[in-house]
């Protein structure tokens, strides 16, 4: 399974397409809805679900309420980071309470199906993404997909390095920003190791951290360092600078994107995915919730919520972002993304884990 990606730019908000989708998505629910509840899942409203989800509750607790109000079956989430709830889960084993886990990156899903804790998906889901974007064993699939970029301010840096070893030059010393916990930055890392090897991988990161880079909190404090002039940038993923631009107005934001070249580490297509528990009591239930996920209604969520990109056929990104198909990422199988506790290792070793 390969992820290719690349290219550049930034763009505007889709608001004709958005209301043109939504009206098509209003005009499909009720036989949608009909079709999740009484479908080849064949859950039933009163059913309930429990779901560990390493995504950010205010990011997706709004969907999760919505899948609610349009099957009538209950969810109950339990939030978390995802590779410490796959952790979690691994501990549990078959005694899990959770039916479903829905995890921000592909390495965390991969981590369950090696323990064979993960039930194989029907086709209907297995189908409704790109290969390179699902397990190959059928165990997990994307939901949604995003891109690392650098965020950057062209008031103080009107040229931004394309590679990460640009970002490593010592002229940015002290001027570049990441996130030492996010689970996204630990998926970079986890690639960087998978594609050029532990030596290479710790020779990049031992400069990176030679360079002072910027500790913060979250990919959201990175983006706003760079907006303000803070840094001149960071390391994140695309989304993030079309939350503020979509808050505050394209004129009012100043930081832009900057997606990196063909191939280079530093633009891995991740994917947030789903897969559901073979422990589960209630699969027909949890099934339903993976169908919600991958069905149009779903994936516009991804769409005009989240800003990142749908995965399942049939709906386009609410902004204007350079196409999955014509990005070029490095080939890279996603399931290998699951080797997070050697990368926090080297991460520790290199003084990058926390600062």
């Amino acid at each position: 399974m390969t992820a290719r990606a690349g290219g550049g730019g930034s763009g505007r908000v889709g608001g004709a397409g958005r209301v043109g989708r939504a009206a098509l998505v209003v005009g499909l629910v009720a036989g949608l809805v009909a079709g999740l509840v009484a479908g080849p899942a064949g859950a039933a409203p009163g059913d309930s679900i429990t779901v560990y989800s390493g995504r950010n509750e205010a990011l997706i607790k709004p969907l999760f309420d919505q899948f609610t109000r349009d099957t009538g079956i209950a969810v109950q989430v339990r939030y978390g980071d995802s590779g410490a709830l796959a952790s979690q889960m691994l501990t549990e084993g078959g005694a899990s309470p959770a039916d479903v886990f829905v995890s921000q990156d592909a390495g965390a899903l991969g981590a369950l199906t090696n323990a064979k804790l993960l039930a194989k998906l029907p086709a209907r889901s297995r189908n409704a993404v790109a290969p390179e974007y699902r397990a190959d064993d059928g165990t997990w699939v994307g939901t949604s997909g995003r891109v690392r970029v650098l965020v950057y301010n062209p008031k103080l840096l009107p040229d931004p390095p394309t590679t990460i070893d640009e970002v490593v030059d010592p002229r940015y010393k002290g001027k570049v920003g990441y996130a030492p916990t996010n689970a996204s930055w630990q998926s970079f890392v986890s690639g960087l190791r998978v594609l050029r090897g532990e030596r290479k991988a710790e020779k990049w990161l031992r400069a990176f951290a030679a360079n002072e880079p910027k500790a913060y909190a979250s990919n959201a404090a990175i983006r706003d360092a760079v907006d303000a002039g803070q840094i001149w940038m960071g390391l994140v993923n695309h989304y993030y600078l079309w939350q503020k631009i979509v808050q505050v107005g394209e004129a009012s934001v100043v930081a832009r994107n900057q997606f990196m070249a063909p191939g280079d580490p530093g633009g891995l297509v991740n994917v947030a995915g789903v897969g559901v528990l073979k422990s589960s009591t209630n699969k027909k239930a949890a099934q339903a919730f993976v169908d919600y996920l991958l069905s149009e209604r779903g994936q516009a969520y991804f769409a005009d919520s989240t800003y990142e990109y749908p995965l399942a056929a049939g709906v386009q990104p609410s902004v204007r972002l350079p196409s999955l198909a014509k990005l070029r990422a490095p080939a890279l199988d996603l399931s290998d993304l699951d080797s997070l506790a050697a990368t926090q290792e080297l991460l520790a070793e290199t003084g990058l884990l926390t600062r």
